[in-house]
């Protein structure tokens, strides 16, 4: 039996909230985590104190299923099953959503959780506007090189203490990997589990505001 592989199209789904100036924004991009949706991810964005000065996209995954114990639909980023593959067709996915919605240079924050932090940097680091990135709970991606990651000018990592997906080896590990490739890291440990807390609302608020690219 031989396995083959073939392109397709398909229709993925993103939501957003306009800045409030309704004039020129930075963006604010959005990953969901693991077996959730794009409202979710929205939901944690707009309480962060000062987003409405952005244009806020919430992505979708591409790979929808049905949430078991309620039904819902929610979606992941990927499996391992045909991982390049996977990760080629976000990448073109997500630059489309921009596209869309910010034809125009402009600065980018992605912020992910959990399984969407590899979407986001593996975004940021392909994106020529790219001014930080939100990392909540995830990794860093193994294939993303030094001479790449060294294009993010600034990166909030955060990581709750009884975290139990999000090891603390790994949390320093991508603190280390992150500074070694000159990118300013803002490492929190918060008060929390696997989850994007309210310490965490905060952090990026502070994170948000003082991006100089971003005011």
């Amino acid at each position: 039996m031989d396995a083959h592989t073939i392109a397709a199209t398909t229709h993925g789904r993103y939501l957003t909230i306009p800045a409030a100036s309704g004039a020129a924004a930075p963006l604010l991009v959005g990953f969901h985590g693991y077996a959730e949706d794009a409202e979710t991810q929205m939901l944690r964005l707009r309480d962060i104190p000062g987003s409405e000065r952005w244009h806020i996209l919430s992505i979708q995954g591409l790979h929808r299923f049905y949430q078991r114990r309620t039904n819902q639909v929610v979606a992941s980023w990927m499996t391992r099953q045909d991982r390049e593959l996977a990760i080629a067709d976000n990448m073109v996915y997500v630059d489309a959503c921009i596209a869309a919605e910010c034809p125009s240079p402009s600065p980018v924050v992605f912020a992910g959780f959990s399984q969407g932090v590899a979407t986001a940097f593996r975004a940021a680091v392909q994106c020529a506007h790219a001014a930080g990135v939100i990392a909540v709970g995830g990794d860093v991606p193994p294939e993303i090189d030094s001479a790449r990651l060294k294009r993010l000018p600034d990166v909030l990592i955060a990581r709750g203490e009884s975290d139990e997906w999000y090891k603390a080896e790994q949390f320093v590990a991508d603190q280390q990997r992150l500074r070694d490739s000159g990118v300013r890291v803002h490492a929190v440990t918060l008060n929390a589990g696997h989850e994007w807390s309210a310490d965490l609302i905060a952090a990026a608020a502070d994170f948000l505001r003082a991006l100089p690219r971003s005011r």
